[in-house]
C-alpha cells in the first residue's frame, strides 16, 4: 500500500453507441436482479461480442440498464472471480477469459413485463462480495485501480473493504480521518472501483464540484460537468479528498445531493436540476493535524460514520520494512498519542523509508527519517531514532566537497 494516487474526474459527455452484442432485452425485469444475477448478466454480455471484444461500464450500462456504481462493483468482483479481465483504466475497459461463460449460463431470460403498479421486492439478503482470500483465512489483498494492492484491515468484524460496501448499498455516508499517510484514500479506491475524487484544498470552487463553461476550438463556450454532476449522472462513489479545507460556501453545493432531496440546481447552466442516479454515493477524507482543516458542524452532520484511520504497523512489519524504522514509530505514534510530540511516521514515511534505504543505504534513510519531521518535532525525532541505533543521527544533509 502506498501513498494514494488521484483519479481524474472526467467531464459529462455524450453516451456512446452501444458496441455489437447482446441486446436490451437482457435489461433486468421490473429493474430488479436476484444475487449474483447481474454478473451472470455481465458475463453474458462480454461472451457476446467478438472475439477479444472489451466494454467499458458505461457501454455495459446502456447494454444492461443499471446504474454505473452496480455494474462497475459487478464487474470488478468477476475480475477478482477470474471470470473476467480488466484491461484499462481511463476508462476502465473489460474483457471475457476462459471462465467467462460458465459465469455467463447463470443468466436467466427476462420474463413478460410487469404490471405498472408492481409491489416492491423484499429487502435482498445478499451479503455484498468480500475481498477474496484463502476459505476460512484472511481476506487477501484488493486491486485498486491504479494496479497496487490494497491489504484489508479489521472494521466492525468485516474487512474494511467489505463494510464501506455495506454502508454504500445501505446509503450511509463516510467520513475518514487521521494523519496523511495512514491509507485513508487507498482504502476508498479499493472498495470502490467505480470513484471518482475531488481533491480538496482551500481554493477549491463550487465551478470546480459542479462544472463551468470553458472556450471550445471554435472560439465559442461549453458547459463542462464537474464531478459532482458525473458522479450524480452515472451512480459512481465520490471521493472529497481533504473535504475540510474545502471552504463551507462550496460544500454548501453539494448539500443537496446527500439528503432526501438527491438533487442539485446547476444555477450556472440554465437553471437545470440534477438527480442522482441509484449509485451514487459521497464519502470523505479528513486529516485533523493539517493546517487550515477545520470539520464544521454542517459538514461532520451529513457523515453518521466516521472512522479513524491510523497506520498499520503490522503491515509494516509484514512489508518488510527495516524492523528498528517500525519500532521508532511505534514509539513516535505512542508518543504522539501521549501529547509529547506532534508527528509520527505513518505507512507512507516507512514505505518510502525502506526505498530509500534500498537505494542509498539505512543509515542515509534514518537520517532522511529525522529530517522530514516537523521542525518543532526534530529535535524529539533526532533523540528517539539516536536511542534506538545507538549512535548519534541528525538530519539528512550534504556534506564536504568531494
Amino acid at each position: 500500500m502506498t501513498s494514494a494516487a488521484q483519479l481524474s474526474p472526467t467531464p459529462n459527455s455524450a453516451t456512446p453507441n452501444p458496441p455489437a452484442g447482446p441486446s436490451a432485452s437482457m435489461a433486468p425485469v421490473n429493474g430488479k436482479a436476484r444475487p449474483g444475477e447481474l454478473r451472470a448478466r455481465i458475463a453474458k454480455a462480454l461472451v457476446g461480442g467478438a472475439p477479444g471484444a472489451q466494454f467499458s461500464v458505461t457501454e455495459l450500462v446502456n447494454m444492461l440498464g443499471h446504474s454505473g456504481g452496480a455494474i462497475g462493483n459487478a464487474c470488478e468482483t468477476l475480475v477478482r472471480r477470474g471470470e473476467a479481465v480488466r484491461v484499462g483504466f481511463n476508462p476502465r475497459m473489460y474483457r471475457a477469459t476462459a471462465t467467462t461463460a460458465a459465469a455467463a449460463a447463470h443468466a436467466t431470460a427476462p420474463g413478460p413485463p410487469g404490471p405498472a403498479h408492481t409491489p416492491p421486492a423484499p429487502p435482498s439478503t445478499a451479503r455484498p462480495t468480500p475481498a477474496v482470500g484463502p476459505p476460512g483465512g484472511r481476506p487477501g489483498p484488493v486491486t485498486r485501480p491504479n494496479g497496487q494492492q490494497y491489504h484489508p484491515r479489521a472494521l466492525a468484524n468485516l474487512p474494511d473493504v467489505e463494510a464501506l460496501r455495506r454502508l454504500r448499498e445501505a446509503g450511509v455516508p463516510v467520513l475518514l480521518y487521521g494523519p496523511p499517510g495512514t491509507g485513508k484514500t487507498s482504502l476508498i479506491e479499493a472498495a470502490f472501483p467505480d470513484l471518482i475524487t475531488v481533491a480538496g484544498d482551500g481554493d477549491t470552487t463550487v465551478g470546480d464540484l459542479i462544472g463551468e463553461y470553458t472556450q471550445d476550438q471554435h472560439g465559442g463556450y461549453e458547459f463542462i460537468y464537474g464531478p459532482l454532476v458525473t458522479a450524480m449522472q452515472e451512480g459512481r462513489a465520490l471521493l472529497l479528498d481533504d473535504a475540510t479545507l474545502i471552504s463551507p460556501k462550496v460544500l454548501a453545493a453539494l448539500y443537496p445531493a446527500m439528503d432526501g432531496r438527491r438533487q442539485i440546481q446547476g444555477k450556472a447552466h440554465k437553471g437545470e436540476t440534477i438527480t442522482a442516479a441509484e449509485g451514487f454515493y459521497v464519502i470523505a477524507g479528513h486529516n485533523p493535524g493539517v493546517h487550515g482543516a477545520v470539520l464544521t458542524e454542517a459538514l461532520a452532520s451529513r457523515f453518521s460514520v466516521q472512522i479513524q484511520v491510523g497506520s498499520d504497523y503490522d503491515l509494516a512489519t509484514a512489508l518488510k520494512i527495516n524492523r528498528t524504522a517500525v519500532r521508532i514509530a511505534r514509539n513516535l505514534a505512542t508518543c504522539q498519542q501521549a501529547g509529547e510530540v506532534g508527528w509520527a511516521p505513518q505507512l507512507r514515511e516507512l514505505i518510502a523509508f525502506q526505498k530509500i534505504a534500498d537505494v542509498l543505504g539505512a543509515e542515509a534513510a534514518f537520517a532522511n527519517l529525522v529530517g522530514i519531521a516537523p521542525l518543532e518535532d526534530r529535535d524529539t525525532v533526532a533523540e528517539i531514532v539516536t536511542k534506538a541505533l545507538g549512535k548519534p543521527v541528525t538530519a539528512l544533509s550534504l556534506g564536504r566537497q568531494l
